[in-house]
């Protein structure tokens, strides 16, 4: 074995064999062990022969593509100092490409001794360890993909697993799997609902929490990344001459094919290692003090903003450089147009002044030719000190808008009970959270609005449930929030009260309008689109059955069509889809108009009550005909009487069943009646 070069990381094939590449500048030596096929039988141990400034490096001129290895790192085993080196552990690459073996949550894992955790267990587990399997590369994404306007982007968040389990047009053999997901029939679906960009829960390589495992459970929202180059093996289909790489890859391109983005959630926050009663899978044992956030006053113990055990040290520049180069490779290699990064504070932190959104991190971002180009979203709060960061990212970031959720959830399925939210708020939402987002030359399409996500009810549970109903999740009905601002409508959980479902499906309706309504950057939950119940679980992370598989076959038929009708109006109307900050709006100017249901301009007072219209003039430079759109708000008990502003007016939409059909594409007349907590829409 000869040395080889410090850079690239990782193992990298070329004509002259692969070269190995490993951070650990606090080790004092590194082997690399080689494996046979199957990965359980360590056949050779070569000590890497160079380390330049950290970095552990060789070439081996006999490795090829399929190459399965691992590392055994040596150092001191000293926990209060931050080192945990055990060469009895074989280690996972960070930047493997891919990875042969599974965690299971055996206890031969741990570094640590279990009678004694400050001496280092002495078991070999080369035989189950996880390896990196060295890749070759895949061709370059076709370069030109369609890229979204910032006015036009609805997102939709979906799980590659539970999107296609039970999906009928999907081959039984490719349900759950990357190749599913790239169904015609699952795509035109998409296309039919006017989703422009996927937004993929986690599909880097994953290792569920021992906990889960015991209980036969598994993360299935997975949240605990342990491989960031790594596809997750668990939704290849198999098919026989593919891989998981190339089948993730086959999957982008089939989304670009249709002229949409596609987004994946990504977890930097924190690894599948935990805490420090955690395995060793991977960076524990590499270098510790280099990877992880240390407690100052006892490094044996792990600073934990994330709730997850432990946090990736984003002030470190080797740790950057891990996480930038993971980024740019799912965009290079797999085709990806930007990531949601889970418990983004983490991101922007140090251990001294906490978050900042001129970290590290984000400056590394911002004048990366790659990545200074992709979407980047934000899900913008941690549990550590000054957590909650809405509105604090960056400019060109979005963030994921949980006061817009609580706020409409308020203002229609609280209305006279706790939580309930008044006009005020409402409007501040709808127009995209100018107190949050309007500065630093930031948009207002910064917030993503939501009413679901996939942490919390489901749009129907949240018409169907007052409470939580956690227990499959093993922990005695104490996990997942209990403020989930839902009404059950009379009767917790299914009903076959027709009034009970009826409402349900009134308040369902209006919800998903004015989400695509708002200003904005709108996001959908998939299985809203057909009514999917997770039967009041609020926190499904671990639940892979039919519980969140979303169930086709029972889809509420009439939600596909309505949130088209939505998106269709959306795209029709600049208005409704403006980039730029509304004008305060008065008779004179261009903007947004705040009226009462007289059609009068509200005072004050008028902020106390539930109904109102908000008129919208055609943007500056509309095309001729582009004509007002005038949306009718009422959020109360009672049927409003609106009073229309001067002009034609033709109905569009409304979002009660009984009242849309005599609304839709008719001419209206001077006054209308809006049904109770339902909207109507109307164009000049």
């Amino acid at each position: 074995m000869n040395t080889g070069h410090p850079y690239p990381l990782g193992a990298t094939p070329s004509p002259q064999g692969v070269n190995f590449a490993l951070v650990a500048p606090n080790a004092t030596k590194v082997e690399l062990c080689l494996f046979d096929s199957s990965g359980k039988h360590e056949q050779q141990r070569l000590a890497l022969p160079a380390c330049t400034d950290g970095v552990w490096h060789g070439q081996l001129s006999s490795g090829r593509a399929g190459l399965i290895y691992g590392y055994r790192v040596h150092g001191p085993w000293s926990p209060r100092d931050g080192h945990r080196f055990n060469p009895a552990k074989v280690l996972l690459d960070p930047y493997a490409r891919a990875i042969n073996g599974r965690y299971g949550g055996e206890e031969i894992f741990a570094g640590h001794d279990a009678r004694d955790a400050t001496q280092p267990d002495r078991r070999d587990n080369a035989s189950v360890a996880l390896k990196a399997c060295v890749a070759a590369p895949l061709p370059t994404a076709p370069a030109g993909r369609a890229r979204i306007a910032a006015s036009e982007r609805v997102l939709y968040e979906a799980h590659v697993r539970g999107h296609t389990r039970l999906h009928p047009s999907v081959p039984e053999a490719l349900r759950g799997s990357y190749a599913g997901l790239a169904q015609p029939a699952v795509l035109d679906h998409l296309q039919r609902l006017g989703v422009t960009t996927l937004s993929l829960m986690p599909v880097q390589h994953r290792a569920d929490e021992q906990r889960l495992l015991g209980m036969g459970l598994s993360n299935y929202w997975g949240y605990n990344t342990i491989g960031w180059f790594a596809p997750e093996l668990r939704y290849w289909s198999g098919q026989v001459g593919t891989t998981p790489a190339s089948e993730f890859r086959a999957m982008s391109d089939a989304v670009h094919a249709r002229g949409m983005e596609l987004v994946i959630d990504v977890v930097y926050n924190h690894s599948a290692e935990t805490d420090e009663l955690g395995p060793t899978l991977s960076m524990r044992g590499i270098d510790n003090a280099l990877y992880y956030h240390l407690r100052p006053d006892d490094r044996a113990l792990y600073e934990n903003w994330t709730g997850c055990g432990n946090c990736l040290k984003l002030d470190e520049p080797r740790v950057v450089q891990l996480v930038m180069d993971s980024l740019r490779y799912w965009v290079t290699e797999f085709g990806v147009d930007g990531f949601r990064f889970d418990l983004a504070p983490v991101l922007g932190r140090d251990a001294v002044t906490g978050f900042d959104r001129r970290a590290p991190f984000f400056a590394a971002v911002a004048q990366d030719p790659v990545l200074s180009r992709v979407l980047l979203i934000a899900e913008p709060w941690d549990i550590g000190p000054g957590g909650y960061q809405l509105g604090a990212f960056p400019s060109g970031w979005l963030e994921w808008n949980d006061r817009y959720r609580d706020t409409q959830r308020g203002f229609w399925v609280r209305q006279g009970r706790d939580g309930s939210a008044g006009l005020g708020d409402f409007a501040h939402r709808f127009t995209a959270s100018s107190e949050q987002f309007r500065h630093d030359a930031r948009a207002p399409t910064a917030s993503v609005n939501f009413v679901t996500a996939h942490d919390g009810f489901t749009l129907r549970d949240v018409v169907s449930y007052d409470e939580r109903h956690n227990l499959a999740n093993g922990e005695s009905n104490r996990d997942g929030t209990s403020h989930n601002m839902s009404r059950n409508c009379g009767v917790e959980g299914p009903s076959d009260d027709l009034a009970v479902r009826a409402e349900r499906t009134r308040l369902q309706r209006v919800l998903l309008a004015t989400l695509l309504l708002s200003q904005g950057t709108p996001m959908l939950l998939a299985g809203d689109d057909l009514g999917h119940t997770q039967q009041g679980n609020n926190n499904a992370y671990c639940q892979d059955s039919e519980l969140t598989w979303l169930d086709w076959a029972a889809a509420d038929a009439s939600l596909a069509p309505f949130i088209a009708r939505l998106t269709a109006l959306r795209r029709e109307s600049p208005a409704l889809r403006n980039a730029h900050w509304w004008l305060a709006g008065d008779a004179a100017s261009a903007g947004v108009h705040w009226l009462r249901p007289d059609a009068q301009p509200m005072t004050a007072a008028d902020w106390q009550g539930t109904a109102l219209a908000i008129r919208f003039d055609p943007l500056p430079g509309a095309a001729a005909g582009e004509g007002m759109r005038l949306v009718l708000v009422n959020s109360g008990a009672a049927p409003v009487d609106f009073r229309l502003p001067e002009g034609t007016w033709r109905g569009c939409l409304a979002t009660d069943p009984a009242q849309d059909e005599s609304v839709a594409s008719q001419p209206l007349p001077a006054s209308v009646r809006v049904a109770p907590a339902s909207l109507w829409i109307a164009r000049t």
